[in-house]
């Protein structure tokens, strides 16, 4: 009777634990595994880490933005405190001597004390006003340029009983005449102005230009004069 019992027990349990099984709305632990006392599972096996996502592509770069507005600007800070005074610099060497400008001066100015007559020579002024370089020679009558350069010649003549006809010469070559016509009973004046581009050696001088036209008048209150100047020294 007991076996019999125990078999009828088994036939009417059976269709309920399947039904369990079967049925979705039980809980995933099957209550017959229980009652039959059946062997727990096995443990499940970790799964592989998943990836961190670094190896991903970098995205486009985005457009540049509007240059912004100018701000304003800032107010201008107080001056600062002068600084500490700096160490004294060693001397420096000494520069050349300049050259003395004596070396690049050049004048004469010159008056006539006797009357003159005499055709193709220099005439000698001899009376000085100004001639410190002795650049004018008053024994001879000539100037000897010693400096290069553009120079300025003026004469003032007196004329009186003849005629003049004056020759400014520039190594033995009239670069100017002056013609005056004596007028009865009358005192002229002949005079004249060139500038002459000399170089060194170079003369000048003034001369009767022709015979019988010396009327140049002169005395000790030095009615005629000759003069010249250096202008520009040549570079």
């Amino acid at each position: 009777m007991l076996v019999l019992s125990t078999i009828y027990a088994l036939l009417v349990l059976l269709p309920m634990c399947v039904l369990a099984d079967d049925d979705p709305t039980q809980p995933q632990k099957n209550p017959c595994a229980n009652w039959m006392g059946g062997a727990p599972g096995y443990p499940g096996h970790n799964g592989l880490p998943g990836r961190d996502g670094k190896d991903g592509s970098d995205g486009h770069k985005g457009d540049r933005g509007e240059t912004g507005a100018k701000g304003q600007k800032g107010e201008i800070g107080e001056q600062g405190l002068p600084g500490p005074e700096g160490p004294r610099g060693f001397p420096g060497p000494q520069g050349q001597k300049g050259e003395d400008p004596f070396l690049h001066r050049s004048a004469f100015s010159m008056g006539l004390t006797t009357k003159v007559s005499t055709t193709n020579v220099p005439i000698r002024f001899n009376k000085v006003f100004y001639n410190d370089m002795r650049h004018y020679d008053d024994t001879t009558g000539k100037f000897t340029c010693h400096i290069k350069g553009l120079y300025l010649f003026t004469y003032h003549l007196t004329v009186y009983m003849k005629d003049v006809k004056i020759g400014l010469y520039k190594n033995n070559k009239p670069m100017m005449i002056t013609f005056d016509q004596f007028q009865t009973n009358n005192v002229d004046q002949a005079s004249g102005t060139i500038l002459l581009a000399l170089d060194v050696g170079d003369e000048v001088w003034l001369q009767i230009y022709e015979e019988d036209m010396g009327g140049i008048y002169a005395d000790n209150l030095n009615y005629s004069s000759f003069s010249g100047v250096l202008l520009y020294p040549a570079q």
